[in-house]
C-alpha cells in the first residue's frame, strides 16, 4: 500500500489489503475511513470484511461511501466530525483521490486555510482545487 500523508492527522491511499490493516495500526492510525461504494469493483472485500480486519487490528472502521464526482455536503460534514475527534485517520477509495477531496472539504468546514490544503494535496499528488472553490 502506498500511503500519502496529507497532514499530521490524515493519510490516504488506494484500498489497502485486509492484511495491511495491522500496518496502519502500527503507524498509529486509530480510524480507517472507506470512501468507496460497497461492491464498487469485483473482488473488493465487503464492508463487513473491512470492519472485521480493521477492528481486529485495534482500530475503528467508518464507511462514508460516495461515487466519484458525487460528494455531498453530508459526506464532508461526517468526515469533519471524524477529524474533530483528533484521532489519526487513514482514508481510502479506489485511488485515494476521493478521500483527498473529502479531506479538503471537511478541513474547510473545520476552518483550515485553503491555500495550505491545496499545497498539501499537490505535494501528495492530488488536485483538490474543485472542492476548494465549493467550500
Amino acid at each position: 500500500m502506498e500511503s500519502k500523508q496529507l497532514d499530521k492527522q490524515v493519510s490516504v491511499s488506494a484500498e489497502p489489503a485486509l492484511s495491511e490493516m495491522s500496518t496502519l495500526a502500527e503507524a498509529g492510525v486509530a480510524v480507517v475511513v472507506c470512501n468507496r461504494l460497497e461492491e464498487e469493483a469485483e473482488g473488493q472485500p465487503s464492508f463487513a470484511e473491512l470492519e472485521q480486519a480493521v477492528t481486529a487490528a485495534g482500530m475503528e472502521f467508518i464507511a462514508i461511501p460516495f461515487c466519484r464526482g458525487q460528494m455531498q455536503p453530508a459526506h464532508s460534514e461526517e468526515f469533519a466530525k471524524v477529524l474533530n475527534s483528533g484521532k489519526k485517520v487513514h482514508a481510502f477509495c479506489r485511488t485515494g483521490n476521493r478521500s483527498a477531496n473529502l479531506w479538503a472539504a471537511a478541513s474547510c468546514l473545520n476552518g483550515a486555510d485553503k491555500k495550505q490544503l491545496q499545497q498539501a494535496a499537490q505535494q501528495a499528488g492530488f488536485d483538490v482545487s474543485g472542492v476548494l472553490v465549493t467550500y
